[in-house]
């Protein structure tokens, strides 16, 4: 560590992407977190290799120092692992830079997407771990879209991986029409339920016909456990970011009785909505 340089750390939650029709524009923070900085480690955590998604983004923003991590998200799970590492990496960076005097972060959080969405390669994910709850991310800019609700989320993990760039490699170059105006409607429609929270709506806003469908053909068991989620009653479910993990959106009381219904060859966990974002903070 620099002679004089505080140490610094900050907590970044994961996210699930997409939402179903929001292809590369929505995006959700889950109550799951990774935590990195620099100086005065944490005994459980782990140093960050010069290959970690954390490190490569702190040196390219111009990072010097060694980094160590911790994390409770699983990995190639569509839970937004490298979002979050991106995040919290250029959020470091910033840090070693300008110390984590709370107005100045605040003032560069935009700037600090862009470059994480830039090393990404699309901003849903790296939008909602930088500022949480529900968040729409277009051409570097984000807003969160506000809601009543308060529900529970579920996601089932089955065992599979799921490699983002290969999976997008996968997609059409070119779509119909009538399936974009598809999208766009649900969409649309997705965010104003949300926003007045009209749980009624959320089944159909989250229906989609630009990505789940192939993705799923590589991860039939993913298909059966969104059906499965929604013949139980939940408000809506889909494929989390590239997958293979499916998210369910459920009541609160019913969360456990729905997760109980899911196939039991992934691993279930009911999970919260994660209002902060990434939190920086001199340790």
């Amino acid at each position: 560590m620099n002679s004089g340089q505080r140490p610094v750390a900050v907590r970044v939650p994961a996210s699930t992407a997409n939402l179903g029709p929001g292809f590369d524009v929505l995006g959700l923070a889950l109550n799951l977190h990774l935590e990195a900085g620099f100086g005065n480690a944490p005994a459980e955590a782990n140093e960050a290799d010069e290959n970690h998604p954390l490190t490569v983004a702190f040196r390219h923003c111009g990072g010097k120092q060694d980094l160590w991590v911790r994390s409770q998200m699983p990995m190639g799970k569509g839970l937004g692992f490298s979002g979050a590492a991106r995040v919290a990496g250029c959020v470091l960076a910033h840090a070693e830079k300008h110390g984590a005097e709370k107005k100045a972060f605040d003032d560069a959080k935009l700037e600090i997407l862009r470059t994480a969405s830039e090393l990404e390669g699309h901003p849903d994910n790296a939008a909602a771990s930088m500022f949480g709850g529900f968040v729409a991310s277009v051409d570097g800019f984000a807003v969160r879209i506000p809601t009543p609700l308060d529900p529970a989320i579920i996601v089932w993990v089955p065992q599979q991986q799921t490699s983002t760039k290969e999976s997008r490699a996968k997609l059409p170059s070119e779509i119909k029409f009538q399936d974009a105006v598809f999208n766009v409607g649900r969409t649309a429609l997705l965010v104003a339920a949300l926003a007045a929270g009209d749980v009624r709506a959320l089944s159909i806003a989250t229906s989609d016909r630009l990505h789940q469908d192939l993705r799923f053909t590589k991860a039939p068991d993913s298909k059966l456990a969104l059906n499965a989620a929604v013949d139980a009653g939940a408000w809506c479910a889909w494929l989390s970011g590239s997958g293979p993990t499916i998210a369910a959106m459920v009541d609160r009381d019913s969360s456990q009785r729905i997760a109980d219904a899911l196939p039991t060859n992934g691993a279930k966990m009911v999970l919260s909505i994660a209002q902060s974002g990434a939190e920086l903070f001199a340790i």
